[in-house]
């Protein structure tokens, strides 16, 4: 049984709530209007009722009950007439009728049944009314509902101008949408021939009277002063603008508009304290929004915007709130959510990861898939400025992308069985184009696990500035590398050869826009794409299709933002029904983005009041206390022509089962609840022809040879090979260990060897490297090649600190009692010349852990008298990941010390208070 247990084209008469054991059972009733409100500060969740909703749809119901008293003749035959199920191949669904019915019961309905109820505003003097409508609903059907309602009662009624207008000024959050509806202007083709929404030709002739315009809320960006004259003329009056902007409607009054994806139009109350970075958190653009509202303003100013209308699905505002994020528009008066679309069966349903194999969050005791960004292996990792395209993944991404693209494989076998033109596509959206460009080099330099997935020509990478341009119609700066990626798409696309002619002399702005618009849709050029990875979130008219994978690489911090990033695959590819009527269940698999982001907490208290703080800053007098370092963002080792490696000295590795899922389980999600009675697993077990112990080796070879080939003196054929026979020794090997009976299976051993890959590669470079190395050569960062203690910025803190008298910083922060010693130390001892913790100041050292590159940073940099600096760590206890740092801080001091120019660095770390004294005096009297 699916989750799909409404009809759309009925109200619904039933809904899944959250019961015992995980499951789901059916209230027999409709489900109220609300939503989840997740408090950050006190890690819990509450549901928030929309009382206002909930009495609306039953006055509404109520009033068509008794035949829509107070509507004028030509809305009752509109009325009667998209309730009629005859009259069209497909009826309107009920979501649709419901959302202009309770539009029209606000402006037209007989006062009696509107008794009690006031719309709030948003504050500003023209009124505007809000359909939440669910991805998939179909808001551009109601759209044209609403123009057909308001044009052709203006033309019959022309003297009810408080009611009705013919002059609709349709405003679009960028061109993709705006291109989609351009169906709303009455013309040949248009929606209201398609869903045939007038009652006679008559009717839809008078229709053509309609003055519609469809802008970009671009248009209501104030005018720059260089694009208005040469001669100085100041700010663009209230009454210029208006004419710009509407251009022939600009000579009607009382005009309607109709935002769609109306939740980009916000109004931010002045007691509203929220910065750009926490409202682009939430999705949502704060210049964008208070530009589309001032515009609006302005031409309310002039013309009188009669009423506004808002569309949209998440039709979220923050707050300002630290326990509340975000709340929903107050003038929403009917809501049709995605829970709704869910069981109307409008929508795919979402499957997320219920639980794995491997070791589940500490925290939260889900699978780590759920929320892959939480785990700090990944954050840390995929949050790094500068990271290079060529850098590998974290263990628990690639994991990832091998089990879902398992399943992602299948779907593809099973679409071209059934002859579907267009591939089912994965869409990855992740947090920054760093990260974007490290998984499309996974893919494309053949590093993901499944070789269907390395395919270049069908791999998109969305360029958000580039399509942020293309959005606005504006050029972005050149790139010719991505133009080039982006033509290769389309000569590899099959296309007619003209139409494909057609698309290669586009600009690259124009191109891109061209194919993220069309993906899977049949000779266009999106057409054979199978994988889209994105960092800003797709524009709202992306409606691809065939998305049958997600993969989320970022932090999600509201249900807004979960919703937005699922909403992108949540659209149907067909609409065929059961025998009760139903729509049949459609799927889209999930990893990474949850649902719901709220966790089992304990409920928190209020918080104390604010510990009083501390500004940490650089000491202006103290400049001959400076310490300098080199900001080297990798070291790179030349090693031997002739590889050799003594086994013996090998420490064994040991890869863990417990960390590395092989199988892992989804269920259909509704809201934060999972139907663990539908449970379906993706298990690599049965897939054994992919996990081949020879490809595996030449799989490791080849990472192998990308980390050593810049730094070999001989042929890349000659290292290649040498690489090839070292793997297949050491995974032959007693040196490599797993530590579980049931994983010793050698088909569970070899997949265990697949997903920790880059740990066999590491761990043989690391015993490779040093027993072959022939020199370090140090990688500077070019921008910021030097760092210094004189340019840490002023900071505060509320930790305990003391004042320092040989450091250029001002107080050192006390982490650990441990910290404070060892700062007493350096005071006192007269070798030590200047000293300073490492808090703020951006020395770090990069190694590598469990197959990603993570940051190191040691404690303390020390200044002693004989010009040696040293690089200090404090520990309580030691770890192989410890071990790993250490291992790369002695790398890059004897790099750096071979490049010569930055001193004589030394590095050492302590395991006791008491060993601060010895290290100091070892260092003081050893010489380099």
């Amino acid at each position: 049984m699916s989750l799909i247990i409404n009809t759309p084209f009925e109200c619904p008469a039933q809904h899944w709530i959250e019961a015992k054991g995980g499951k789901l059972e059916i209230k027999p009733e409709r489900r109220p209007a609300s939503y989840e409100v997740f408090d950050a500060r006190n890690n819990t969740k509450r549901t928030e009722v929309l009382d206002l909703v909930n009495t609306i749809r039953a006055r509404v119901d109520q009033w068509r009950a008794d035949g829509w008293p107070g509507v004028t003749i030509v809305t009752r035959k509109l009325l009667e007439h998209w309730h009629d199920r005859d009259v069209r191949q497909y009826p309107f669904y009920f979501c649709q009728l419901e959302a202009i019915e309770t539009l029209i019961w606000w402006v037209e309905g007989a006062e009696a049944y509107k008794q009690g109820i006031a719309i709030p505003g948003d504050g500003g003097t023209w009124e505007r009314l809000c359909n939440k409508m669910a991805t998939g609903a179909g808001k551009t059907t109601v759209m044209a509902m609403i123009i057909t309602w308001q044009v052709l009662n203006a033309l019959t009624y022309p003297k009810r101008n408080k009611d009705f207008s013919r002059a609709v000024f349709i405003v679009a959050p960028g061109l993709t949408v705006k291109e989609r509806l351009q169906v709303l202007l009455p013309s040949e083709g248009s929606y209201y021939d398609e869903f045939n929404l007038c009652p006679s030709e008559a009717l839809r002739q008078k229709l053509n009277q309609a003055e519609v315009l469809i802008e970009n809320w671009h248009t209501l960006m104030p005018l720059k002063e260089a694009d208005r004259s040469v001669v100085k003329k100041g700010r663009e009056s209230d009454e210029a603008f208006t004419r710009r902007v509407l251009g022939k409607l600009a000579a009607h009054k009382d005009i309607i508009v109709i935002n769609d994806e109306a939740h980009h139009a916000y109004r931010k109350p002045p007691e509203v304290k929220i910065s750009k970075k926490e409202a682009a958190e939430q999705g949502i653009d704060l210049d964008e929004a208070t530009r589309w509202i001032e515009g609006l303003d302005r031409i309310h100013k002039t013309r009188r915007i009669q009423r506004c209308f808002d569309l949209s699905a998440t039709p979220f505002a923050p707050t300002g709130k630290r326990s509340t994020d975000a709340a929903l528009f107050d003038w929403i008066i009917s809501d049709f959510g995605l829970n709704d679309a869910i069981e109307a069966g409008l929508v795919k349903t979402p499957r997320v990861v219920v639980r794995d194999d491997a070791v589940p969050d500490a925290k939260t005791l889900r699978s780590k898939l759920y929320h892959i960004y939480r785990d700090p292996s990944v954050s840390e990792d995929l949050n790094r400025a500068k990271a290079e395209p060529h850098e590998a993944l974290p263990k628990l991404v690639q994991d990832a992308y091998t089990l879902l693209g398992a399943d992602w494989r299948e779907t593809r076998r099973q679409w071209r069985e059934a002859g579907h033109y267009s591939p089912p596509v994965m869409l990855t959206v992740c947090n920054r184009t760093e990260t974007a460009a490290r998984i499309e080099n996974y893919f494309n330099k053949g590093d993901a696990h499944w070789p269907e997935l390395h395919a270049p020509e069908r791999t998109l990478r969305v360029d958000s500035k580039v399509l942020e341009k293309a959005e606005i119609g504006e050029t972005a700066s050149s790139d010719k590398d991505y133009e080039a990626r982006l033509k290769d798409i389309i000569e590899a696309a099959d296309l007619p050869e003209t139409r494909r002619q057609r698309f290669l002399a586009l600009k690259k702005e124009e191109l891109l826009r061209e194919i993220v618009d069309n993906v899977g849709k049949s000779g266009a050029a999106g057409q054979d794409l199978q994988n889209v990875i994105s960092v800003a979130m797709l524009s709202e008219g992306w409606d691809a299709k065939n998305v049958t994978h997600i993969m989320g690489l970022r932090a999600f911090t509201s249900q807004l933002l979960c919703e937005q990033v699922v909403g992108r695959g949540l659209r149907r590819v067909s609409y065929d029904t059961d025998e009760n009527g139903l729509f049949l269940p459609e799927y889209v698999n999930v990893f990474g983005v949850p649902l719901s982001i709220s966790e089992t907490g304990e409920g928190g208290e209020a918080p104390p009041p604010p510990k009083p703080t501390t500004q940490i800053e650089v000491v202006p007098d103290r400049a001959h206390l400076e310490l300098r370092w080199p900001n080297v963002l990798r070291v790179e080792t030349i090693v031997k022509r002739e590889l050799a490696i003594d086994w013996s000295k090998v420490q064994p590795l040991v890869l863990d089962p417990a960390s590395t899922p092989i199988s892992a389980e989804l269920a259909p999600a509704l809201g934060g609840a999972t139907d663990m009675g539908k449970v379906t697993a993706i298990n690599l077990e049965k897939l054994s022809d992919g996990f081949r112990l020879q490809r595996l080796t030449f799989q490791a070879a080849r990472k192998a040879f990308a980390e050593l080939s810049h730094g070999f003196t001989g042929t890349h054929e000659y290292l290649a090979a040498q690489l090839v026979r070292i793997v297949e020794a050491f995974l032959n090997s007693d040196r490599l260990e797993i530590p579980s009976l049931f994983h010793s299976d050698p088909l569970r051993r070899r997949i265990l060897i697949a997903l920790n890959i880059d740990l066999v590669v590491q761990h043989i470079l690391i015993n490779l490297t040093e027993q072959n190395t022939d020199r370090l050569t140090p990688v500077f960062d070019e921008e910021d090649p030097i760092g210094s203690t004189e340019l840490m910025r002023t900071w505060y803190t509320t930790k305990p600190c003391f004042p320092t008298s040989k450091s250029q910083i001002s107080h050192l922060v006390g982490d650990s009692a441990w910290e404070g010693h060892a700062a007493n130390v350096f005071e006192k001892r007269h070798e030590v010349i200047s000293y300073a913790k490492n808090d703020h100041l951006g020395f770090q050292v990069y190694y590598m852990w469990a197959g990603s590159r993570r940051r190191y940073v040691p404690d303390f940099i020390v200044r002693l008298d004989d010009a040696k600096i040293l690089a200090l760590e404090i520990k309580g206890t030691d770890s192989p990941q410890n071990k790993a740092k250490r291992d790369a801080l002695n790398e890059w001091v004897q790099a750096i010390n071979v490049a010569g120019g930055f001193g004589r660095w030394t590095w050492d770390v302590a395991f006791k208070p008491s060993e601060v004294q010895d290290i100091i005096t070892k260092h003081a009297t050893v010489v380099l």
